[in-house]
Protein backbone atom coordinates (compact mmCIF):
# COMPACT_ATOMS: atom_id res chain seq x y z
CA UNK A 1 0.00 0.00 0.00
CA UNK A 2 1.30 3.57 -1.19
CA UNK A 3 1.31 6.67 1.59
CA UNK A 4 -1.90 6.90 2.96
CA UNK A 5 -3.86 4.99 0.53
CA UNK A 6 -7.29 3.83 1.66
CA UNK A 7 -7.79 -0.37 1.61
CA UNK A 8 -11.08 -1.64 0.53
CA UNK A 9 -11.65 -5.89 1.20
CA UNK A 10 -14.43 -7.21 -1.16
CA UNK A 11 -14.95 -10.11 -2.45
CA UNK A 12 -15.20 -11.50 -6.15
CA UNK A 13 -19.03 -10.96 -6.51
CA UNK A 14 -18.92 -7.66 -4.58
CA UNK A 15 -16.25 -6.54 -7.56
CA UNK A 16 -18.41 -7.97 -10.31
CA UNK A 17 -21.26 -6.29 -9.07
CA UNK A 18 -19.85 -3.53 -8.75
CA UNK A 19 -16.96 -2.47 -11.12
CA UNK A 20 -17.49 0.70 -12.28
CA UNK A 21 -17.76 1.94 -8.56
CA UNK A 22 -14.28 -0.16 -7.37
CA UNK A 23 -13.09 1.49 -10.55
CA UNK A 24 -13.78 4.58 -9.18
CA UNK A 25 -12.88 3.87 -6.02
CA UNK A 26 -9.12 3.37 -7.39
CA UNK A 27 -8.83 6.33 -9.40
CA UNK A 28 -9.87 8.33 -6.23
CA UNK A 29 -6.44 6.68 -4.59
CA UNK A 30 -8.61 3.25 -2.70
CA UNK A 31 -6.53 -0.01 -2.87
CA UNK A 32 -8.73 -3.12 -3.52
CA UNK A 33 -7.64 -6.06 -1.77
CA UNK A 34 -10.30 -8.99 -3.82
CA UNK A 35 -10.87 -12.14 -1.47
CA UNK A 36 -11.94 -15.30 -1.80
CA UNK A 37 -13.45 -17.54 1.14
CA UNK A 38 -11.66 -14.71 2.94
CA UNK A 39 -7.94 -14.90 1.89
CA UNK A 40 -6.82 -11.95 -0.49
CA UNK A 41 -5.81 -13.13 -3.67
CA UNK A 42 -5.44 -9.67 -5.82
CA UNK A 43 -5.18 -5.82 -5.06
CA UNK A 44 -6.08 -3.45 -7.75
CA UNK A 45 -4.49 -0.04 -7.68
CA UNK A 46 -3.84 2.68 -9.68
CA UNK A 47 -0.23 3.04 -11.40
CA UNK A 48 2.38 5.02 -10.31
CA UNK A 49 3.15 7.82 -12.63
CA UNK A 50 6.23 7.35 -14.88
CA UNK A 51 9.08 9.45 -14.65
CA UNK A 52 10.28 11.90 -12.53
CA UNK A 53 8.84 15.89 -11.89
CA UNK A 54 10.83 17.90 -13.57
CA UNK A 55 11.34 20.08 -10.15
CA UNK A 56 13.08 16.88 -8.99
CA UNK A 57 14.83 16.64 -12.30
CA UNK A 58 16.89 19.98 -12.11
CA UNK A 59 17.27 19.19 -8.57
CA UNK A 60 19.18 16.06 -9.41
CA UNK A 61 21.52 17.86 -11.81
CA UNK A 62 22.19 20.32 -9.30
CA UNK A 63 23.46 18.13 -6.93
CA UNK A 64 25.48 16.34 -9.52
CA UNK A 65 26.63 19.66 -10.95
CA UNK A 66 27.74 20.34 -7.54
CA UNK A 67 29.76 17.24 -6.74
CA UNK A 68 31.17 17.36 -10.32
CA UNK A 69 32.13 21.38 -10.53
CA UNK A 70 30.63 21.69 -13.80
CA UNK A 71 27.31 21.23 -15.65
CA UNK A 72 26.30 17.80 -16.77
CA UNK A 73 25.99 17.68 -20.75
CA UNK A 74 23.32 15.45 -22.20
CA UNK A 75 25.20 12.93 -24.07
CA UNK A 76 25.84 13.48 -28.38
CA UNK A 77 22.85 11.77 -28.96
CA UNK A 78 20.14 13.73 -26.89
CA UNK A 79 19.73 16.61 -29.54
CA UNK A 80 18.91 13.86 -32.13
CA UNK A 81 16.56 12.17 -29.50
CA UNK A 82 15.01 14.99 -28.98
CA UNK A 83 14.55 16.38 -32.26
CA UNK A 84 13.46 12.91 -33.50
CA UNK A 85 10.93 13.41 -30.68
CA UNK A 86 9.36 16.81 -31.94
CA UNK A 87 9.90 15.00 -35.65
CA UNK A 88 6.76 12.49 -34.64
CA UNK A 89 4.63 14.63 -33.58
CA UNK A 90 4.41 18.10 -36.12
CA UNK A 91 0.66 18.08 -35.32
CA UNK A 92 -0.62 21.68 -34.26
CA UNK A 93 -1.68 21.95 -30.90
CA UNK A 94 -5.37 21.96 -30.42
CA UNK A 95 -6.49 25.60 -28.66
CA UNK A 96 -8.97 25.07 -25.99
CA UNK A 97 -12.66 26.48 -26.65
CA UNK A 98 -12.61 29.43 -24.57
CA UNK A 99 -9.77 31.10 -26.42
Amino acid sequence: MIGNMAQVHMTEAELAQNLHAVLEKVRNGEEILVERDRRPFAVITAPEEPGRPIDECISIAKAYEERLGYAPLPDPDFAANVQAAIDLHREPLESPAWD
